[in-house]
């Protein structure tokens, strides 16, 4: 079964209701001993990055994710949690991060043209970088739903798939069994849903 950790940020609900399409069972919790018994875990997030570590971190449940990434668990981060699993992020200040995928977070208007809208928001091409469990559903510029003003920089070794928008964005990253999403799979219609499919048919000890 799939762990939605609640940490007081994410749309829980949509990545809930995605999960049951594709007849997955998941429970969403804020319980460390639930969660670390789950076969697979999701860290959702939307906002800022700073608010969400500081939650993440009052929560304690910071800790329960490093715990799951060294038992070997299959996790995924969503949007802004996949964020989170990187070392810092430069929004509105420095913070720390997860430290599970080598890398930082800056904003896109450091890198894309002037005249390109941020947020960026709408439907963008996935390129596959290297062929990946999480991605073998998924084709090249198949699309899917993004929603940033940030991305993950300094990452390459871990990038498994990109975007362009005025510039190659870091679209889907893996190190090991930690995995991470910057577009949102439960709006990216059958493309999102293949991938969740993909994640569910992981297992602890798979990718280590």
């Amino acid at each position: 079964m799939t762990a939605i950790i609640d940490y007081g940020v994410g749309n829980l609900f949509s990545l809930n209701s995605s999960f049951g399409a594709i007849g997955e069972k998941v429970f969403v919790s804020s319980n460390s001993d639930e969660i670390l018994n789950a076969e697979r875990i999701v860290l959702p997030g939307v906002g800022a990055f700073g608010d969400a570590a500081d939650k993440l971190k009052k929560t304690g449940l910071y800790e329960t994710v490093l715990r799951a990434a060294k038992f070997g668990t299959p996790i995924l981060g969503v949007c802004l949690g996949m964020q989170l699993l990187f070392d810092k992020s430069y929004e509105y200040g420095e913070h720390e991060g997860l430290g599970l995928v080598s890398g930082i977070v800056r904003p896109i208007s450091d890198f894309i043209p002037k005249d390109l809208k941020i947020p960026h928001i709408g439907w963008n091409k996935l390129r596959i970088i290297k062929k990946h469990p999480l991605l073998k559903y998924v084709a090249d510029n198949d699309y899917a739903y993004f929603v940033h003003s940030y991305c993950a920089v300094n990452c390459a070794e871990s990038i498994i798939a990109d975007t362009e928008y005025g510039a190659d964005i870091t679209a889907v990253v893996a190190n090991a069994n930690v995995m991470g999403c910057q577009f949102h799979p439960e709006k990216s219609g059958d493309v999102g849903l293949k991938i969740l499919k993909a994640f569910c048919e992981l297992k602890k000890g798979d990718l280590c």
